[in-house]
């Protein structure tokens, strides 16, 4: 296929940018500058900043006319990438772009290299036209893929800030069907251990009297698990915002809750967990048992286990705070500990959830813009997961689109890793739309 942005964006896929493994530390940097100078030569300013020893391209794209007062958006994306292993199961080499079937498959084309590019290539082209009507300034990072803090780290140090924010790092509905997510849930993620005695015994000489580790940790955990109704108790749901009337209309639009879950090989959880897929999965904070261990669970061993551990984590819904969320959660964990058992607590990890204005004048021009460019207009809906930039952003004011071109069957995280071919054209089009239409931000 003959375009002029495939070459460009085929370069920047090719290098190997895997934040977690240190043997291509290299690579990260590599696509830093590929970054870097990318927005030099569409006429910005840019740098690879070292930001405790991880590299964040800082950049910027001036409006064409009256920069001084045109209105500012600001773009984030990730130039790391999965790692692509187990690579037998690719049907092409991951760091060689290939267009296979009208998809172009490549580690890092949706997830997020193809998709900044777009933004990348939007802004650059506005600027050479001499048609950008918003300061388009860049801050990305190579260290999404590992966990990493420091682009939140440098919205949190930053004094200029934005009108608005962009990030293409999200997927489709279907196809034709975009959506821009308002709102992300947080997670609060622990590691749990409890003790019951000094020892593990013979559970023929005292099954039945002794306390066992594994029931007593059971009992424990249950009491932050969902009731009947799949609800967590109340104390975990304190200051979650419902959806709006508009994101539930676009809901019920969506994809039944069944096949979702039937498309994943998974069963509801209970009766109603189908009905509210979108509902659960959005919406409501929810716990899971990540892991457990005790005893022993392989060989026949008849003992009376006095330890038993656990992994397990909430995520929080949007409006939830983390540390209200938090203490409650311990709380019922101590307050269900059996007497006798010695429980220890200890939270690993925390990011709060992030939560978008869908009525905020940048996300309504933005829905305007890629209704204009793609002749449908995007629904309103919320991810499940967890995205720290959003709350970020959110805590700094500034409104957010969170969109993407990657369809469900994009294998993001997985082998094959694909975009449309047809949709890397439409998502530079669509992302000149949103910059013009935020031209009319002040």
């Amino acid at each position: 296929m003959d375009a002029p942005w495939l070459d460009e964006l085929s370069e920047l896929l090719r290098i190997p940018s895997v934040s977690a493994d240190p043997a291509h530390a290299g690579d990260v940097l590599a696509a830093a500058a590929w970054v870097r100078d990318y927005l030099r030569r569409g006429g910005g300013e840019a740098e690879v900043v070292d930001w405790h020893g991880q590299p964040l391209v800082i950049g910027e794209i001036r409006a064409s006319v009256g920069a001084a007062t045109a209105p500012t958006v600001l773009v984030y994306g990730h130039f790391d990438v999965q790692p692509p292993a187990p690579l037998d199961l690719w049907v092409t080499p991951p760091f060689e772009p290939t267009i296979v079937d009208g998809s172009l498959y490549a580690r890092g084309i949706a997830d997020d290299k193809g998709q900044l590019y777009m933004l990348l290539r939007a802004a650059a082209g506005l600027a050479g036209e001499g048609a950008l009507p918003v300061n388009v300034r860049f801050a990305c990072d190579g260290e999404e893929e590992v966990g990493g803090h420091s682009i939140v780290e440098f919205l949190e140090q930053d004094e200029r800030g934005a009108d608005a924010a962009v990030i293409f790092d999200s997927g489709m509905v279907a196809e034709e069907v975009w959506a821009f997510d308002v709102a992300t849930r947080g997670l609060v993620y622990y590691h749990v251990e409890l003790e019951s005695g000094e020892r593990d015994l013979h559970s023929g000489i005292y099954g039945g009297a002794a306390q066992n580790g594994i029931h007593a940790l059971l009992r424990t955990l249950a009491a932050v698990l969902p009731g009947p109704d799949g609800r967590l108790p109340e104390p975990l749901r304190v200051g979650l915002v419902p959806p709006t009337a508009d994101e539930l209309a676009d809901w019920a639009t969506m994809p039944p809750g069944a096949g979702e879950l039937a498309a994943q090989g998974a069963t509801p959880a209970d009766a109603r967990g189908a009905e509210e897929f979108y509902l659960r999965t959005w919406a409501e904070p929810a716990v899971d048992i990540n892991g457990i261990d005790g005893g022993s669970p392989q060989l026949q061993k008849t003992v009376l286990p006095v330890k038993a551990v656990a992994n397990v984590s909430i995520r929080l819904a949007p409006g939830q705070q983390v540390e209200p969320v938090a203490r409650a959660f311990e709380r019922l964990l101590r307050d269900a500990t059996p007497a006798g058992a010695r429980l220890t607590v200890d939270r690993l990890s925390a990011a709060p959830p992030g939560l978008v204005d869908p009525a905020a004048r940048a996300v309504q021009l933005g829905l305007d813009a890629f209704e204009q460019a793609l002749g449908v207009r995007p629904l309103l809906v919320r991810s499940g997961g967890t995205l720290p930039i959003v709350p970020a952003l959110a805590d700094r004011g500034i409104p957010t689109v969170i969109t993407g071109f990657a369809l469900p069957d994009a294998n993001i995280h997985s082998p094959n890793e694909k975009i449309r071919v047809e949709y890397l054209p439409r998502g530079i089009a669509a992302a000149r739309a949103l910059f013009v239409a935020w031209g009319g931000l002040r």
